[in-house]
């Protein structure tokens, strides 16, 4: 089943998820390379493709797990969550309906 995997960024935490981001990149790059992954990406704190010093707000992930619990077990290994970019993280079943 799928999962969405939404982030919520912590206040001023773009330092640490630039620091981060080629741990969290690498997993998410697992999970593609498992034909799991669906889509991924951040949520720019402004509008804009990239929002430079604004930074993000958070990240959405969709991928397949076999189990919520195993997905709420990846999400808690996030390095963004370990690494404190994520203040919140949740975990929810998602049914993609389109485009089919």
């Amino acid at each position: 089943m799928l999962y969405a995997i939404i982030g919520q960024d912590a206040p001023d935490s773009l330092a640490r998820r630039v620091a981060s981001r080629p741990a969290h990149l690498a997993r998410l790059q697992a999970l593609q390379a498992q034909g799991r992954l669906l889509l991924a990406g951040p949520f720019p704190a402004v509008d804009a493709d990239d929002p430079g010093a604004a930074g993000y707000t958070g990240s959405l992930i969709v991928a397949e797990f076999p189990s919520l619990a195993e997905a709420q077990s990846w999400a808690d290994a996030e390095p963004y969550l370990t690494s404190g970019v994520y203040e919140t993280v949740s975990v929810r079943p998602f049914k993609k309906t389109l485009p089919a």
